[in-house]
């Protein structure tokens, strides 16, 4: 008889008997010899009560053990056991009782899980810790991943705004550059999204942005001929341009052929041939809003923005607020143009935290020059955004060298900002007056060196001024008259878009107490009033480039009036 066959006959023959334990195994030369049965009985039972079994077959089968036990009957995976013992080459003496084999098999198996507990136990604490265990082990992903952009400077964090710089300042956040987070909420996620979420069959695969969220209505997306390269590194700031290929270069040639043609059919069919063509995008938006189709055109501007940022190099960072383009180059006139005509799309659906983070965007790539003029339109948004120490802030930290009190938007809107924070519940009692007295000692000062600005923000706002100040020489008409055509043009800019934030009834009273204390100090002949009339009239001679810019893409009514001629509207866009 093989010995197979004889280990198959002795299981067979325990199946019958239960083990008692490896203290009643028989000698190896009588394994078969039979003991009495009361004493097996005994002995079967007592084992049972001790490891809490019902069954004697259980003790046979592990049923946490799959491969090395079967669950419908013993014999089976008994038989099983010996062959894979055989199969792995442990040699086990011929007369062994397969009592022994079980039992130690069975310990063995305990100790394996025993060992698997302790290193699931030890990877789950590893996990929390942010470690790595094991080759196929990650630890917890959120923190790796900040680990890792903190050290590429990707992430910055202020932690005292009193030594934080420029960068920190225009940092970017990637979940405020979304607008449905911001009308989430407002209107909840079921109000926003609607039936906007197709089947996953008809999805179109688009790569994932953060400017704009790709729409399963757009063209598929291919290479466009658009690059951008790296030029140089300085001083941790990396400097970066766009770059047309061959093919590209083409294309921009047959858009110009179409835009001096005066057809904007021509553009169209451009478009059906190259559907990611920055500037027939944008030139085809501004013939849709001129239409009052301003869903088309929000949208062309969206899809500028998606074929540009496809492009982008991979160090190119939105958020660090270290990477420069220079609009001279005219490859890189198209995104600032793009994101510029986006802020507004943002600000008229009212979307105006989502505004202000694309404006930060916008004045980070060059902030040194601010080819669009940013700086004009950073102060509105944060006031309707209700961003209040931000606009403080950047007022503190970039007064002392670039003069922004001089500019008549921050001159007003920095006072009201401060006036709104120091209405906030969470500001303490002594915190309020102080920063109520700052507020109201700069808003007297802009009073000052902008007295024109009183009467037409009043009629703007639909309030009736007193018959004191109207008819003051100061605020009259005469003030408006003998001011500089540049400082009209910044006035009127200012008016024309900020008025809204001025109509409050308590902002209001607050404003009418200033005008009288800066008519006490014209009767007492201040010195300040001097010397802000002298400034009026020697720093405003000519507005810069990037303000008629800035004039030209607001198209706000009023602030046209005081551009150039034609000739050198051209020149300027140039």
């Amino acid at each position: 008889m093989s010995r197979r066959a004889l280990r198959r006959l002795r299981g067979e023959q325990r199946g019958q008997e239960e083990p008692g334990g490896p203290d009643e195994i028989e000698e190896e030369e009588e394994p078969l010899q039979p003991e009495p049965r009361n004493r097996k009985i005994k002995g079967n039972r007592k084992l049972l009560e001790e490891r809490g079994l019902s069954n004697p077959f259980q003790l046979i089968t592990e049923p946490d053990e799959d491969l090395h036990s079967d669950p419908d009957t013993g014999q089976m995976a008994q038989s099983r056991l010996t062959d894979e013992e055989e199969t792995n080459g442990q040699d086990k003496p011929e007369n062994e009782p397969i009592d022994t084999v079980l039992t130690k098999t069975t310990s063995s198996n305990k100790s394996k899980k025993k060992k698997k507990k302790k290193k699931a136990k030890k990877s789950a604490d590893g996990q929390l810790d942010g470690s790595v265990e094991g080759g196929d082990e990650l630890g917890d992903i959120d923190s790796i991943l900040e680990r890792i952009e903190s050290t590429n400077g990707h992430v910055h964090q202020i932690q005292n705004s009193s030594n934080a710089d420029n960068r920190a300042l225009l940092y970017v956040e990637h979940r405020n550059l979304n607008p449905e987070t911001e009308l989430k909420k407002f209107f909840g996620s079921r109000a926003v999204m609607g039936d906007q979420r197709p089947r996953q069959r008809q999805r179109l695969q688009h790569r994932s942005t953060w400017l704009t969220s790709p729409k399963n209505t757009w063209p598929r997306y291919s290479k466009t001929g658009i690059s951008m390269r790296l030029l140089e590194t300085k001083r941790g700031v990396q400097y970066f341009t766009f770059e047309h290929q061959r093919d590209y270069q083409q294309v921009q040639f047959k858009f110009l052929d179409a835009v001096e043609s005066m057809d904007p059919n021509n553009i169209v069919l451009l478009l059906q041939m190259n559907p990611y063509h920055v500037d027939s995008l944008l030139q085809l938006s501004d013939v849709c809003r001129l239409q009052e189709d301003q869903e088309m055109a929000r949208d062309l501007i969206e899809r500028a923005l998606y074929s540009l940022e496809c492009a982008f190099h991979p160090v190119f960072s939105l958020t660090s607020g270290t990477c420069r383009l220079d609009y001279c180059r005219q490859e890189n006139r198209g995104f600032f143009l793009a994101l510029f005509k986006h802020i507004m799309f943002l600000e008229k659906r009212g979307c105006l935290r989502t505004a202000l983070e694309f404006c930060k965007l916008v004045l980070s790539l060059d902030p040194e020059n601010d080819p669009l003029c940013m700086l004009l339109l950073v102060d509105y948004l944060a006031l309707r955004a209700r961003e209040y120490l931000f606009l403080i802030r950047i007022f503190d930290e970039w007064e002392a060298h670039r003069n922004l009190s001089q500019l008549p938007n921050f001159a007003f809107s920095v006072p009201l900002a401060l006036f709104h924070y120091s209405q906030q519940e969470e500001v303490t009692e002594q915190e309020q007056v102080t920063t109520d007295d700052r507020a109201s000692h700069l808003l007297q000062q802009a009073l000052i060196m902008f007295p024109g600005v009183l009467i037409p923000l009043l009629d703007a706002c639909g309030v009736q001024p007193d018959s004191a100040v109207a008819s003051h020489p100061f605020f009259g008409a005469v003030a408006q008259l003998s001011q500089p055509a540049a400082l009209s043009q910044l006035t009127s800019l200012y008016i024309g878009r900020c008025h809204g934030v001025w109509k409050d009834p308590s902002v209001m009273s607050w404003f009418e107490q200033n005008v009288r204390k800066v008519l006490h100090m014209v009767a007492q002949s201040d010195p300040l009033v001097k010397e802000c009339e002298l400034r009026r009239k020697t720093r405003y001679q000519s507005a810069p480039r990037n303000i008629h810019r800035h004039v030209i893409l607001s198209e706000i009514k009023g602030a046209n009036a005081a551009l150039p001629l034609w000739e050198e509207i051209l020149r300027i866009c140039r």
